[in-house]
């Protein structure tokens, strides 16, 4: 660690402690059994902060380890969080897919970190993109965006997140190969990209699940405004005007064309609807309201009966039994782990629209959660990054997490000098 930062050992210290306390509290204010049921949530959560602690010692030769801690912090608080909901216990499939997050993120910063590699694949990204689309279409069967395997359920929609905020990366070069149409300066691959985000609105149109539209509404937009509004880019203000305008239509239109349930959850009166339509908006801001500052107590609380109690209500939940203070603490360290890549100069143009469609993607999907939990917007169905339940939801976060270390990371290894050596001059041979 650089030294006007904490010590290696300060943040696994950090870490641990934070643990600990939520341990803690789980012990004295929590609802359980006895030790039994306690100790192998204990003994998981303190091992993999060990474990992993060690790895990114021993194994990974890095300049910084501060998204690294602040993922393995957040993971395990979800753990705690999932494990507590209905009686403490411990959530052991939410602890392996935690798992599987923090190997999902190593993954990603392996594949994502060599921009000019990365960049030479966009084929291929296209390529894994239609073939998510087409599984959508014919494996999920009934208009439905889940896979069913005997137990196990898969959402194709979930992994195509990274793959468009790929395909929304731009480089420099690509700024440079613009050609007019109509009133914009455009590249073809732009267009293409325009093409892949109309089609993708289409899948969620017709699979009726419009919850994760804005998700890559918001990765769209940022690479618009990276590729459309480049220093260097012909772009008058009169165009970014008729965009916009443009924009409030299209909202506008799709509001007053949206299908007749998304209609029934704009204008339903929750309290007059308690046990119909209102009922789960109703439960989670009881469950707000009596949770208080401090919360009644890990697993003291009930909307753990109201279903999606663990994903798209979990906001609630967690303020119900942690309290209010926690579950912003909470918010606020999955935010700092998105902005930090943006305090550091990133490594690329590349990496800095990636990033900002991965803050894009991450922001929009914790606010329409938080903001649907608390009456604010109509639920979409959508999950908080780590700490909702779910699989496919916890893997896509994870690689997104890894192409944020990767776009944040300074250089791994030093160069190395190149001795100049002076260049010997060839003697002529004379000839007589």
């Amino acid at each position: 660690m650089y030294k006007n930062g904490l010590s290696y050992a300060g943040c696994t210290s950090i870490v641990l402690l934070t643990h600990l306390i939520m341990l803690a509290a789980i012990l004295l204010r929590g609802n359980y059994d006895g030790l039994a049921s306690v100790l192998p949530l204990a003994t998981a959560v303190i091992g993999l902060d060990i474990v992993y602690s060690t790895m990114l010692r021993l194994v990974y030769r890095q300049m910084t380890y501060t998204l690294d801690f602040m993922l393995l912090l957040l993971l395990n608080i979800s753990v705690m969080f999932q494990s507590c909901f209905g009686g403490a216990g411990f959530a052991f499939k939410h602890y392996v897919t935690c798992i599987l997050a923090l190997v999902m993120c190593q993954l990603g910063f392996l594949l994502t970190r060599n921009h000019a590699w990365i960049q030479s694949k966009k084929i291929v990204l296209y390529c894994i993109l239609g073939a998510l689309i087409l599984s959508i279409l014919f494996l999920t069967g009934s208009r439905s965006m889940w896979i069913n395997i005997g137990p196990i359920s898969i959402q194709p929609s979930e992994f195509m997140k990274p793959v468009f905020v790929l395909l929304c990366a731009t480089s420099i070069r690509e700024q440079h190969e613009k050609k007019k149409i109509l009133l914009f300066y455009v590249s073809k691959e732009t267009l293409i990209l325009t093409g892949a985000f109309i089609v993708i609105v289409g899948l969620q149109w017709w699979c009726r699940d419009l919850g994760s539209l804005p998700t890559f509404a918001a990765a769209y937009g940022c690479a618009m405004v990276c590729r459309l509004c480049y220093p260097k880019a012909k772009f008058s203000k009169k165009t970014v005007i008729v965009l916009c305008v443009i924009g409030v239509a299209l909202i506008a239109l799709a509001a007053r064309f949206a299908p007749g349930y998304v209609q029934d959850r704009l204008s339903v009166d929750i309290w007059n609807q308690m046990e119909g339509n209102g009922y789960q908006q109703c439960r989670a801001l009881i469950a707000i309201a009596e949770g208080g500052l401090f919360g009644k107590g890990p697993g003291n609380g009930t909307l753990y009966r109201v279903f999606a109690s663990d994903t798209d209500i979990v906001f609630s939940t967690i303020c119900e039994e942690w309290g209010f203070l926690v579950a912003l603490l909470t918010i606020l360290i999955l935010m700092c782990m998105m902005l930090l890549p943006m305090i550091n100069k990133p490594r690329s143009y590349f990496h800095t629209t990636m990033i900002l469609g991965v803050v894009a993607v991450m922001i929009v999907q914790m606010g329409l959660n938080i903001f649907g939990s608390c009456n604010l917007i109509p639920f979409t169905g959508v999950t908080i990054p780590f700490i909702s339940q779910g699989g496919s939801s916890m893997l896509t976060s994870g690689f997104l997490a890894g192409m944020l270390r990767a776009g944040q990371s300074p250089v791994f290894r030093k160069p190395e000098k190149k001795s100049i050596q002076p260049k010997r001059l060839k003697k002529k041979k004379v000839t007589a």
